[in-house]
């Protein structure tokens, strides 16, 4: 199996960065009130996610890594992502006023989602090629795209259903996401 495969297959399945790793919890819980919202903000994280790991690969191996300033890479890093946030909320606002207004604050979150910035840091820890950066950061969108599309059908499941009252509102849906992580567990022995 192809390197590349590999590592899109175990960045959307194997190691989900919200069902493995419960990095990006904040927009997942937010913005998966529907299916509609989930996909608008999946690929809203899926452009700043490949933008922002194809700048700061770019960058941290022309300039920061050459020059002995590794030191600067958080600061970098959160500039840039920042930086490209701004660029999709412009473009959303004018574009699709509706997923606009729907995103609320969750859009400007994106600048503070850890799993933007945890991808950016995985490409240069995990030592990917500029290819292999690109791969994993789409691997890494879409499956945070797909879990937070599973939770926002469950969420329509949940509403017509009997909840005990002290499982309303945000322990539902922590439970849910529990059970769903555990369900993707299953994929841990997909690839050697």
């Amino acid at each position: 199996m192809p390197v590349a495969l590999k590592i899109f297959i175990t960045a959307v399945l194997i190691n989900n960065i919200i069902l493995m790793r419960f990095i990006g919890l904040c927009p997942y819980i937010g913005m998966s009130t529907d299916v509609k919202q989930s996909i608008g903000m999946g690929f809203a994280v899926t452009f700043v996610m490949v933008l922002a790991s194809t700048a700061t690969w770019t960058l941290y191996n022309l300039v920061l890594y050459p020059l002995g300033l590794e030191f600067l890479q958080i600061l970098v890093f959160i500039l840039i992502i920042a930086s490209l946030v701004q660029l999709v909320e412009f473009y959303l606002k004018k574009a699709a006023p509706a997923l606009y207004m729907s995103m609320g604050i969750y859009l400007p979150l994106i600048t503070t989602n850890c799993a933007i910035l945890a991808v950016t840091f995985d490409n240069i820890t995990y030592g990917h090629s500029f290819f292999e950066s690109i791969v994993y950061s789409v691997g890494v969108a879409l499956g945070f795209m797909l879990a937070m599309i599973i939770l926002a059908g469950l969420r329509t499941r949940v509403r017509t259903s009997a909840i005990p009252a002290f499982l309303r509102g945000n322990p539902i849906l922590f439970v849910l996401s529990s059970l769903v992580a555990v369900s993707f567990m299953g994929f841990a022995g997909l690839i050697k």
